[in-house]
């Protein structure tokens, strides 16, 4: 029997149930079902003694076709979980940053961390598309208003983006001709105190962009096409009528071979790339969605299985290196 920790927002523990929704519950779901001993907890509940790093968690379980997690709190040692899933969703922010660093204190090498903290700490996810260059949109990382302009009246269409938040939070569209151009700065850049990822406008967003779902060196072919809402230029609402069916195309079947060695070197095992006409916008590697449920309507299959089974063989192929060293 295995032991895994799956590191949830608080909101998700709050409110702990089958959400078809959520890609953690699913991940859940499966564990528990192959007989895995599935604990959660959030990251406020990650501490330190004597330099060993534990947590207090709750047990989960299936109940009547759907979970349940006890009610009764533990205190485990991070080094007896075989996997800890590290997916609370951003902001990024201290409190963050530093659950982060007691996840760094894991010492059994056995136990594989789902993203590493040091990704997590290192590679933002705005910043993080960068570091592979040729298959991203044209930008610029500033807080300065003047070279945001400089930048805007260059390329005629911009988005400007946080680098700390989520689900499209903060995210502005912004052109030439715009009668809001400095308010519009000012807000996103908080008077030119905060840092923001300002992209070129890749025009192919009027028809969507597909979330591509990476786990453990493989890039899967399902996928899904977000498209905006009738009242925004960005996916901005999960529902039915704004993720649709997609295929990669041939541009992006190539992104795997970019992506899975640095990926592997990073600690990045699981990742969502938000990809517009075979360029990188964003690479997702907090709590990334996989948009499990809307995958199995559009293609009749059961991805939660999919996942579990590449998550699997990575980690029993990893131990098996271990063994052998």
């Amino acid at each position: 029997m295995k032991n895994i920790l799956i590191i949830i927002d608080e909101v998700e523990f709050k409110y702990f149930e089958f959400n078809k929704l959520v890609t953690n519950f699913w991940l859940i779901w499966e564990f528990l079902n192959r007989g895995y001993n599935v604990f959660v907890c959030t990251k406020n509940k990650l501490f330190l003694q004597l330099n060993v790093p534990f947590c207090i968690c709750s047990e989960s379980h299936v109940e009547n076709e759907n979970i349940i997690k006890d009610e009764i709190y533990i205190k485990r040692n991070l080094n007896e979980f075989d996997i800890i899933f590290f997916r609370p969703d951003p902001p990024v922010d201290v409190d963050y940053i530093n659950a982060t660093y007691i996840l760094s204190y894991v010492e059994n090498k056995n136990t594989v961390i789902m993203n590493s903290p040091y990704a997590i700490r290192e590679k933002n996810e705005k910043l993080y598309i960068n570091e592979f260059k040729g298959i991203v949109p044209d930008n610029i990382v500033t807080s300065d208003e003047k070279i945001i302009k400089e930048f805007l009246f260059e390329k005629k269409e911009i988005v400007i983006k946080p680098l700390n938040r989520c689900f499209g939070s903060g995210v502005f569209y912004l052109n030439k001709d715009d009668k809001n151009i400095n308010t519009i700065i000012k807000t996103a850049t908080n008077e030119s105190k905060t840092m923001v990822m300002v992209q070129e406008y890749l025009s192919q967003i009027k028809n969507g962009d597909k979330r591509l779902i990476y786990i453990c060196g493989e890039i899967f072919d399902y996928c899904v096409l977000k498209v905006a809402s009738n009242n925004d230029f960005k996916f901005s609402e999960h529902n039915k009528d704004t993720l649709k069916f997609a295929q990669l195309s041939s541009k992006e079947k190539l992104i795997e071979d970019y992506v899975k060695q640095k990926f592997e070197r990073d600690g990045v095992y699981m990742a969502g790339l938000d990809v517009i006409d075979g360029k990188i916008i964003e690479i997702n590697i907090t709590s990334p969605c996989f948009f499990i449920n809307e995958i199995n309507n559009i293609f009749d299959i059961k991805f939660e299985k999919l996942i579990v089974n590449k998550i699997e063989r990575y980690i029993n192929s990893k131990k098996s290196i271990i063994l052998n060293v």
